[in-house]
């Protein structure tokens, strides 16, 4: 196999984060303006309607796995650029019609029901996104430096919460809330129009990855991947390592940032919640501090090794959650954004690592679609029923530190499950 110039692995890595930030600012900002979404489309802002916008989280999730399913056998067949390519016009048109929705007031049930149909949409397009943008990036780039290529991938994804966030404070500052509520919620959903056609046309630009061609030359890929995967042993125990190493990013990505701006504006108590303006600043804050510190950790993890890194994150994510959430559920915004950057930090080493950990653990022939599944599974376990589970159990205990708990518990279960796994720091990616 020929390996590409630099100048093609940068343009790979360039297309890889770009994708990234286009899929994943479509994919975040439902998070970040839930409360909005709760008072047009879920009948009101009360904890009942904030629990059904809520389960826009958790059915998005539950199709993650047809997608990974559907995709990963449709990637390690045909290819992972043009599907890609695909995957970002499905998930910018689904976010578009999230903003061109009626209200409740103008068709009543059918709002929330054509709400969550979309989030189905977005949920399928993400359950092919991750694996297949990670694979394509790790598939460019040299053994030596692949951690640090692919975490520009992790970058994007965070780039665009930080983007969301950013222009969804800037619309609050400019129109205010009541404006917000009233319309203008809609303009970070209808600007995915613009967004996935720039991404789509970047990565329709790319050729396949060096890695799948010589595969297809040397005729290693698979009619039937899924099969492959699913009666193999060893593809299997790799799955599983799959669905439990990633636990760390439940809490990590899905409460430290997405579901942060809800939480702050509705879970700490009467007089303590932030305003939403204030919620967002500490998410963005936050933001910052993980977009700097992942391409520093994959350095690290590709000199020092995959594991070291992902075994500091997970203990300093653990231990450092509930002295932290204590600042974070302080009610004072300074406090709240120390908490929400040290966290941020701490759990920087596991954003920068685990996909390229998870993606060196398959052969070309079931990369996409292994990685799919077992990944997909695992978001539905420990990100995408958070929300959901965070409202419910706040409401029931009274205890707004069950986030820092569910860390520990994510971050105890990432310990385990990687004293299961081998070091893959420099090997060349297998082919079958």
């Amino acid at each position: 196999m020929t390996r590409p110039d630099e100048g093609t692995v940068r343009r790979a890595t360039v297309a890889g984060a770009i994708g990234s930030f286009v899929e994943w600012y479509d994919y975040g900002i439902y998070g970040l303006l839930v409360t909005y979404l709760a008072v047009n489309l879920a009948g009101g802002a009360e904890a009942g309607s904030l629990f059904l916008a809520n389960v826009g989280f958790l059915v998005s999730f539950v199709a993650r796995p047809f997608g990974g399913l559907i995709c990963g056998y449709l990637g390690d067949r045909l290819g992972r650029r043009t599907l890609l390519a695909i995957l970002l016009l499905l998930i910018s048109t689904s976010t578009a019609a999230i903003g061109l929705l009626p209200s409740t007031e103008t068709i009543g049930i059918a709002a929330p029901i054509l709400l969550l149909a979309l989030r189905v949409l977005q949920g399928f397009s993400a359950g092919g996104e991750v694996a297949g943008a990670m694979s394509f990036v790790g598939e460019y780039a040299p053994d030596g430096e692949r951690n640090f290529r692919m975490s520009f991938v992790a970058v994007g994804s965070f780039v665009a919460l930080m983007f969301g966030s950013a222009f969804s404070a800037f619309l609050i500052v400019v129109l205010g809330d009541e404006t917000m509520t009233s319309w203008a919620w809609r303009v970070p959903f209808l600007l995915a129009v613009p967004l996935g056609y720039i991404g789509f046309y970047i990565r329709r630009r790319l050729e396949e990855t060096p890695v799948f061609q010589a595969a297809r030359e040397q005729n290693t890929t698979l009619t039937n991947p899924l099969r492959e995967a699913f009666t193999s042993r060893r593809h299997l125990l790799a799955i599983l390592l799959t669905v439990f190493l990633p636990a760390l990013n439940g809490p990590g990505y899905y409460l430290l940032f997405t579901y942060m701006p809800t939480y702050l504006k509705t879970s700490l108590g009467d007089g303590v919640n932030f305003t939403m303006l204030q919620a967002l600043l500490v998410t963005a804050i936050s933001l910052v501090a993980i977009i700097i510190c992942i391409p520093l950790a994959a350095r690290v993890s590709d000199r020092l090794g995959r594991k070291p890194v992902l075994y500091a994150s997970a203990i300093a994510s653990g231990v450092l959650a509930y002295p932290m959430f204590l600042l974070i559920a302080s009610g004072q915004f300074v406090l709240a954004a120390i908490g929400a950057t040290v966290m941020a930090i701490a759990f920087s080493g596991h954003a920068a690592t685990i996909h390229t950990v998870l993606a060196e653990m398959f052969p070309t022939s079931v990369r996409y679609s292994a990685y799919s599944i077992g990944f997909s599974i695992s978001t539905i376990i420990f990100g995408g029923s958070a929300p959901l589970v965070m409202t419910a159990l706040i409401g029931s205990t009274g205890s707004n530190l069950i986030p820092a708990y569910a860390a520990i518990v994510a971050a105890l279960i990432t310990l385990v499950a990687l004293s299961f796994v081998r070091e893959t720091k420099g090997r060349p990616l297998e082919v079958s």
